[in-house]
């Protein structure tokens, strides 16, 4: 007799993540030899720092299990990284070490029995994990026109039409997918309103030391300290996402305790805790060592003029994009195309992403992953590896930016082949749709 199944319904409308899949499916392709201009997976290319490479060698050793919260010494470094960062006041006590932010997001959703609030567009996995735990996910509508600019009124519209008391708001700066950043005035206003209404913010800060200069970076946590999460880690300004640790900053306050009690027995049960080498070597990672500081800032000087440059030559072919403000994102919406795409059969943002995978090469993710309307012809384009698809071209361009000063020569044709027929490709693109109107 063959056992019973009966899988949980809870899986039914997911699939992979979109993020990982689609790197699968690229390194599949290029496997095959096949040209493919690589925008469609976020994952920062630069070396790792040879000061957190020594430190992982001579840690090792480190085989014993550590404490489940992370070890006390790193956590003492964390609060004392994001005190100085942030200009807030945390303690070791605040703070808790996951495999990754990814872990913490997904541990708090399902502490707390809330309902969660999404802005438009977020990150690709904070509705399915919503959906795994059950939760009433709501996205707050934005329009693409205005650059998916936070709405305060449709926000407050969602919170009042639901009838659960706890209510969680999830919030990303700078922003994966758009690469947005939220600025003072803004967080102060939300912060009243979530204070008034006793709305939690999870505030996803994964991103802050990877901005573009034009804003600064400001935690909400500053002004609603109280009712905010800070999550952030070491993968995108050091480029070990592999590594795997995230951190997670939780309130002084009685309820930021009992809920740092509850995060614990789950990451006792559930991962036990980050591989004790990257522990010890992440102590190194949060003392703020100015070759590790000034390290940070270069790898954030090339994201910003690479990604800057790639946004300013969409615009100029006519391709509506979010203005980055920090990371290695834009997004890119292509309504105005509307009439030539329909024209191809082209109806949804997920058609578009693969047209272009299927006939230019261009991987991209579709903006329905992350909550646009998928009416909507958004897409979700990473900067992170044009040009940096091998180790040594990492190497290459550290090298031409310590000698060239100039932005310019940096990302010209030579540089930065593949990032100009990426361009070139979107072009053409664009051509045939004003043909097909002909």
């Amino acid at each position: 007799m063959k056992p019973n199944l009966k899988l949980s319904n809870a899986f039914d409308d997911l699939a992979p993540s979109s993020t990982l899949h689609i790197n699968e499916t690229v390194n599949a392709m290029w496997a095959k030899g096949q040209t493919v201009y690589h925008m469609g997976f976020g994952e920062s290319r630069f070396a790792v720092h040879p000061k957190l490479q020594q430190s992982l060698t001579q840690h090792a050793d480190k085989k014993s299990y550590l404490p489940a919260r992370g070890l006390p010494e790193l956590c003492t470094a964390v609060a004392e990284y994001y005190t100085h960062k942030l200009d807030c006041t945390f303690n070791a006590s605040q703070v808790i070490v996951a495999p990754g932010s990814k872990a913490i997001i997904y541990g708090l959703q399902m502490v707390l029995d809330a309902d969660v609030f999404l802005p438009t567009p977020s990150w690709v996995s904070y509705y399915p994990q919503a959906h795994l735990l059950g939760k009433s996910c709501r996205y707050i509508p934005s329009d693409p026109a205005l650059n998916y600019r936070f709405d305060m009124n449709a926000f407050d519209t969602l919170v009042q039409a639901s009838n659960n008391a706890c209510k969680l708001l999830i919030i990303n700066s700078p922003n994966n997918p758009t690469g947005q950043m939220y600025d003072a005035d803004f967080l102060q206003e939300l912060a009243s309103y979530c204070r008034e209404h006793g709305i939690w913010v999870l505030s996803d800060e994964i991103y802050f030391q990877v901005s573009h200069g034009q804003l600064p970076h400001v935690s909400i946590a500053q002004f609603y300290p109280e009712g905010t999460f800070v999550l952030g880690g070491l993968s995108k300004h050091l480029s070990i996402g592999g590594w795997r640790l995230g951190v997670g900053l939780m309130p002084d306050t009685d309820l930021g305790k009992a809920i740092m009690q509850k995060l614990v027995v789950l990451a006792s049960e559930v991962w036990s805790g980050v591989c004790a080498p990257v522990q010890y070597a992440a102590i190194q990672a949060y003392q703020r060592d100015p070759k590790i500081e000034k390290y940070v800032a270069d790898c954030c000087a090339l994201h910003r003029i690479r990604t800057q440059f790639f946004y300013a030559q969409l615009q100029e072919i006519g391709i509506r994009c979010t203005l980055p403000a920090g990371g290695f994102y834009v997004t890119a919406n292509f309504d105005s195309f509307a009439e030539g795409l329909t024209k191809l059969g082209i109806k949804c943002s997920q058609a578009l992403a693969q047209h272009l995978l299927q006939n230019y090469g261009i991987a991209t993710l579709p903006g329905k992953d992350f909550g646009i309307p998928a009416e909507n012809y958004s897409l979700r384009l990473s900067t992170s590896y044009l040009d940096l698809e091998m180790p040594e071209d990492a190497d290459r361009l550290m090298t031409l930016y310590h000698n060239e000063t100039q932005a310019s020569v940096i990302m010209n044709n030579k540089n930065h082949p593949n990032m100009h027929a990426a361009i070139a490709a979107f072009s053409a693109f664009t051509d045939t749709l004003l043909d097909t109107l002909k």
